[in-house]
């Protein structure tokens, strides 16, 4: 477990983190921490707004001095992804995260860190809770389910806010001033499926190992996606009944382990080579990835013609980065991920995130799938629909930043667009005339059980974030 003296470097920041990794917190299940940010603000009679969707919003004066500066938003969101390894036992919607030192490293033992935006909930609490640091009027946005969909940003009535300027502290890399996003939609597929009742031995195929990671970020890494390689590694066996079929847990992370038990008539031998197959076809871009196949007992299973729909729905739909941009040729235009395969007793769902700088394409890849898909007897339905946020010329708020970033660190801030969904882009579009700029400390590997966030870098870009505040 953590311990705080080992952070004393960190003050407020490594507090707070720590409290609020205790309390579960993963997309869909942020009540209790809306509740928690509820009772700091009343211990500390600061003004606070909460709306049905867990939506907090927390606003402290100017401090002596700097009363007569413009209000800033500061924002980011209370929910995490929820991953772990598979041999994880924790279970992530009634527990708390393990977080623990590794040198220079904030770690959570066999879980994501949270990391993935509890930085900036850290960060404004301990702002909000530290009477000596100066600065203007502030209003702490924490929004709710950002990662499944922005749909607490979405739903947010903004007229309760009164900046026009807005620091969002959700992105991973320290340095990088980001100035524009992606927009994107999610989608799911339901694939109607028949079954038939029997008691036979079968088999159980595992893929485990692969990297996995940000379906936005690093969707041009080249990383697997597990439920992709099943799917083809059960349509080459040919006569694959299916009995049970999952991979991935959000639909805006790369899947990084996913799992079937079928019926094959292909004598065993076979089916080891084409698992044997599949590690070394992919083993120099997954280094750990794991095939296995164990003996497996059911009790029903899809039909031949439902075991055949569901691949096909699987391997016909695209995955991954569809299109470069033009004008930046090394930045990703249009993509999307297959995140989330469930197999129940009469239907085969598959959810997908999408993404777009350009709206057009965005809506021309969401036909290409609902076309692919319907023409297997699939519906598709789509939530989550969120604006691009496009690249301000006169940006007052980002040249005050880059000064600021020059005069610490002695060399410019990278200013970059980026293709993942940041909430900038739903409260540009709430607010026309709102002045952003999204910045973060080093995190990796986020969305993922390896998360880890740089100590080194978390403290400087704390110090950069009260620089910027009072230079404002």
């Amino acid at each position: 477990m953590l311990d705080l003296s080992d952070f004393k470097e960190l003050g407020g920041f490594i507090r707070f983190f720590k409290e609020i990794s205790r309390i579960p917190h993963g997309s869909g299940n942020t009540a209790a921490i809306a509740d928690y940010l509820e009772n700091f603000a009343r211990d500390r009679k600061l003004f606070c707004y909460r709306d049905e969707l867990n939506n907090v919003i927390i606003r402290a004066d100017a401090t002596p001095g700097y009363e007569n500066r413009p209000a800033v938003i500061l924002q980011g969101h209370t929910d995490m992804v929820a991953e772990k390894r598979s041999d994880c036992q924790k279970d992530m919607a009634v527990s708390g995260l393990d977080i623990y030192r590794d040198g220079d490293f904030l770690r959570a033992d066999g879980t994501t860190l949270g990391g993935d935006d509890g930085v900036m909930v850290a960060y404004a609490l301990a702002l909000l809770d530290d009477k000596a640091i100066p600065h203007p009027t502030v209003e702490c946005v924490f929004t709710s389910d950002e990662e499944t969909g922005l749909v607490g940003a979405t739903g947010l009535d903004t007229s309760v806010l009164s900046g026009r300027m807005m620091i969002n502290i959700d992105s991973d890399e320290e340095g990088v001033l980001t100035v524009g996003c992606a927009g994107g939609v999610r989608a799911d597929l339901s694939l109607p499926v028949f079954r038939e009742n029997v008691k036979e031995g079968g088999y159980v195929m595992r893929i485990d190992g692969l990297v996995g990671g940000h379906s936005g970020i690093e969707i041009d890494k080249g990383r697997e996606n597990a439920i992709k390689l099943i799917g083809e590694a059960l349509a080459d066996i040919g006569d694959a009944r299916i009995a049970s079929l999952s991979g991935g847990n959000a639909d805006n992370a790369i899947p990084r382990s996913a799992e079937a038990v079928f019926l094959s008539d292909i004598p065993r031998e076979e089916l080891d080579a084409i698992c044997e197959c599949l590690r070394e076809r992919y083993a120099v871009a997954e280094k750990d990835i794991s095939v296995t196949l164990e003996p497996a007992e059911c009790d029903s299973h899809l039909t031949r013609e439902s075991s055949a729909a569901v691949l096909r729905l699987i391997c016909d739909n695209p995955t991954g980065v569809i299109r470069m941009d033009e004008d930046l040729p090394e930045l990703v235009e249009t993509s999307l991920n297959m995140g989330i395969a469930r197999l129940g007793e009469d239907a085969f769902l598959l959810s997908f995130s999408l993404r777009s700088s350009v709206n057009e394409r965005k809506e021309e890849l969401l036909r290409r799938v609902t076309d692919i898909s319907e023409s297997l007897g699939a519906t598709v339905s789509t939530h989550g629909s969120y604006p691009g946020w496009k690249y301000r010329k006169d940006s007052p708020l980002r040249d005050i930043m880059c000064q600021v970033y020059k005069k610490r660190y002695g060399k410019e801030a990278s200013v970059v667009t980026i293709h993942a969904g940041l909430e900038c882009g739903i409260f540009s579009d709430k607010i026309p005339e709102l002045d952003c700029v999204s910045i973060g400390p080093d995190n990796f590997d986020i969305h993922t059980p390896d998360e880890h966030l740089s100590i080194p870098s978390t403290l400087r870009v704390w110090e950069y974030l009260k620089e910027v505040l009072i230079s404002l």
